[in-house]
């Protein structure tokens, strides 16, 4: 599947440890995978994942997608950014954004602040401090006195930054490397792209389904969509997208507390629109989609539940497969 573009995996993997991943992951340069992505919710953090993979697959590049900029302080993420890139030098891409009030408040009992301004006070930050510089500086968001990385990467790492709507595009436009964005069809992609320019590295992570029953993966799918699809931010993603209306049962549903309603009243075409699934060449060719239509990088997450083990799924959905 010569597609031009990069073809990313996420880890660790669902249906196994990180310790018992390497196998999986030093496959995947083999399989046509260029990228591995982690995440960080309430599993495994977003670093240690990319520093074991820096050695299991040393040609891969690795990303965080995302490390939220408000459970760390500004010195302790470039600190483990300059970690990162001093393992894997030109191949890391840090991967930052607000997150939620959630992970943030609920679960690290920060603060969820003026989200936009406290990206972009980190991004500017980060800059700095992984350039070698002396940080001293009264941000809108924060204040940083006298910080410099005792040992700055020889090559700093690209940043990008989780973004869902306008404003934070333009901003990862304007001052980043790329965009991060999530939970998306190929046609909402080319609205996520009018927001950039022609050089910003786009990046989607892509939950996958291999299997051929609709209907269980359409079960799976409003399970996760009613999780994230709830989130303000996310909520606010979508209307934005034009799925105001058609999600209003939803969001009343979970606002009324009954979430079982809520689950319901997903349809069918915004979980087959925003879950990739059929047998391994119909998601292959809808992942084509999403790159024609103007992502640089699909990130895959295949996940459980179809009659598909996830190691034939990684590798059935892998370049090299089609």
């Amino acid at each position: 599947m010569a597609t031009g573009a990069r073809w990313g995996m996420t880890v660790p993997f669902y249906d196994r440890t990180l310790a018992g991943s390497r196998e999986l992951v030093a496959e995947l340069p083999g399989l046509g995978y260029t990228d591995v992505w982690s995440a960080e919710v309430n599993g495994v953090d977003g670093f240690v994942p990319l520093a074991l993979a820096a050695e299991w697959a040393p040609g891969l590049r690795l990303g965080s997608a995302i490390v939220p900029v408000s459970t760390r302080g500004p010195g302790l993420l470039a600190m483990s950014a300059a970690t990162l890139a001093d393992l894997a030098p030109g191949r890391f891409v840090l991967g930052v954004g607000a997150s939620s009030p959630a992970i943030v408040e609920r679960w690290n009992a920060g603060e969820f602040v003026r989200p936009f301004a406290r990206t972009r006070d980190t991004l500017r930050f980060l800059r700095r401090a992984l350039a070698g510089e002396k940080v001293t500086e009264k941000y809108e968001t924060f204040e940083v006195k006298g910080f410099r990385l005792e040992r700055a990467p020889e090559v700093p790492p690209k940043i990008v930054l989780a973004a869902l709507r306008p404003r934070m595009l333009r901003l990862a436009a304007a001052e980043a490397d790329g965009a991060i964005t999530n939970w998306l069809s190929p046609q909402d992609v080319r609205k996520v792209r009018a927001e950039l320019t022609p050089e910003t590295e786009l990046i989607a992570r892509l939950f996958v389904c291999v299997s051929e029953d609709a209907e269980r993966v359409r079960e799976l799918g409003r399970r996760m969509l009613a999780a994230y699809l709830t989130v303000p931010v996310y909520a606010a993603f979508h209307e934005w997208l034009g799925r105001g209306e058609v999600l209003r049962p939803m969001h009343e549903a979970w606002a009324a507390g009954d979430r079982q309603a809520a689950l319901k009243a997903i349809p069918d075409e915004v979980v087959d629109a925003l879950v990739v699934h059929g047998d391994a060449a119909t998601c292959r060719a809808r992942i084509r989609e999403y790159v024609d239509s103007g992502l640089d990088t699909p990130v895959l997450a295949p996940i459980p539940g179809g009659e598909v083990p996830i190691a034939q799924a990684v590798r059935e959905l892998a370049p090299a497969a089609g």
